[in-house]
């Protein structure tokens, strides 16, 4: 797919174009409000990445705020929560160009470089022509634990499609494009009502867009799964109809009970009741059917084994973006109004830094110095899913396991290298540990049912 200067709400770049330490190379994919090019690095160590244009610095006053909020959306979730089954955004960079209108204050997400597209993969696979795709039940699962990081974190994704679901150089699955997803708000969330039809549930197919935009529950997503892993499987939609309307007049017929689901025949026992119950027909059926509880029963069909702990949302730097300076202006002055001093809590203190759920590692003994926490696994505190640079030249001489009483993996075993051939310790659930005076070389961790 080319880019074209002349498609509405997305960026035409040439080829070497700079950006940042960025050279553009070939286009990758152009949707309806984005870009998206392989990019290499210009000196220094050779890196390949790929940039996502959004036009946030030209259109109409209503286009541009629209494009800000997608921008915004993806670019919060994408900072706060980094999971191996989400792609991961390297920088964020603005395009400083008055000779180019077009490309003149867009907003372009370094991201990590994708191999493809499920979208493509079903392509080759056949077309029109149902075909199932092979190693499908494993990229379902990879995809269902994708899902499970959002929800836990308490985002919905809001357009889940073979295209958002993009395939690395390693075989993994990484889910991507998250300008439509959307933070919970106690049992709901507000996204924008441009989700693609053959994956919405029927509640949204006519539902009213109010000012924040539909309002969309975690069961959109898991309709949306339902309906992807329906094509994985089989090569065909779970509905009938030849083209998108028709498959949204027999997705509402079944909705309001005029129709069944048929399922295809093909379909091994498992994935069958896993599918009829992610495609239930509203969202109250749907809603027992979390996507924790899914991810179990997809690995469990897939033959995969358990998977890692779920992330912790990693927290918010600051005000929100969106209303930093409205919500300055109106606690400034409410506070003004009431003559009240605003009081700070005392930071806390020692192991006290270690949230909830967490394993923490500190450079000095009884949880002082610096720290370095961690929700989930780490194969490498120096290059994986969070970074820990005092671990380069220094030895955590203290450590407080944190977790959840009553978690499967509630212990921590720590390994001095990352191939994790053979543990050095193990921490117990809710204990703090002091290591000798050098402290000990841990280089990466693993939950574990038992130390």
């Amino acid at each position: 797919m080319t880019a074209d200067a002349a498609t509405p709400f997305t960026v035409a770049v040439p080829k070497g174009y700079r950006v940042g330490d960025w050279e553009v190379r070939e286009p990758l994919a152009c949707g309806s409000f984005a870009s998206v090019y392989a990019a290499r690095r210009v000196g220094g160590s050779p890196a390949e990445a790929a940039l996502k244009f959004l036009p946030t610095g030209t259109r109409t006053p209503r286009q541009l705020r629209h494009l800000q909020e997608l921008c915004r959306r993806e670019t919060e979730l994408l900072r706060r929560l980094r999971r191996p089954r989400l792609i991961r955004m390297y920088d964020t960079l603005t395009v400083d160009d008055p000779d180019r209108p077009h490309l003149d204050g867009a907003t372009v997400l370094v991201l990590e470089r994708a191999e493809g597209s499920l979208e493509q993969l079903l392509e080759r696979q056949g077309g029109r022509r149902a075909a199932a795709v092979p190693g499908g039940p494993s990229l379902l699962a990879q995809i269902c634990e994708g899902i499970a990081h959002l929800h836990h974190a308490g985002w919905i994704h809001g357009d889940l499609k073979p295209a958002n679901v993009l395939l690395m150089a390693d075989g993994s699955v990484r889910l991507a494009d998250f300008n439509m997803a959307s933070e919970l708000q106690g049992t709901h969330a507000y996204a924008p009502a441009f989700a693609s039809t053959d994956y919405s549930p029927p509640e949204l197919l006519w539902a009213e867009v109010g000012e924040q935009g539909h309002c969309i529950r975690p069961t959109a997503d898991i309709w949306a799964f339902g309906v992807l892993a329906h094509l994985v499987l089989t090569g065909a939609p779970p509905l009938p109809g030849a083209t998108v309307g028709a498959r949204r007049d027999a997705a509402l017929r079944y909705a309001d009970g005029r129709a069944d689901l048929r399922l295809s025949p093909g379909l091994p026992a498992p994935w069958r009741q896993i599918l009829t119950d992610c495609l239930a027909p509203t969202h109250t059926a749907r809603a027992p059917h979390t996507a924790r509880s899914l991810l179990r029963r997809v690995e469990k069909a897939a033959g995969k084994t358990r998977s890692p702990r779920l992330p912790r949302l990693k927290p918010r730097r600051g005000p929100h973006p969106v209303a930093l300076g409205s919500l300055a202006a109106v606690a400034a002055g409410a506070l003004a109004t009431a003559g009240v001093l605003a009081l700070r809590e005392p930071a806390p203190q020692g192991y006290a830094r270690c949230d909830r759920g967490d394993v923490c590692f500190f450079t000095e003994a009884g949880g002082q110095g610096e720290m370095c926490a961690w929700y989930e696994y780490d194969d490498d505190w120096l290059g994986g899913i969070i970074t820990c640079d005092w671990a380069k030249g220094t030895t955590p001489k203290s450590a407080f396991n944190n977790g959840y009483d009553g978690d499967p993996l509630d212990d921590v075993q720590l390994f001095a290298n990352t191939g994790k051939r053979k543990p050095i310790g193990c921490i117990q659930a809710n204990k703090t540990v002091d290591f000798s005076d050098a402290g000990l070389p841990v280089r990466s961790h693993n939950w574990v049912p038992d130390c």
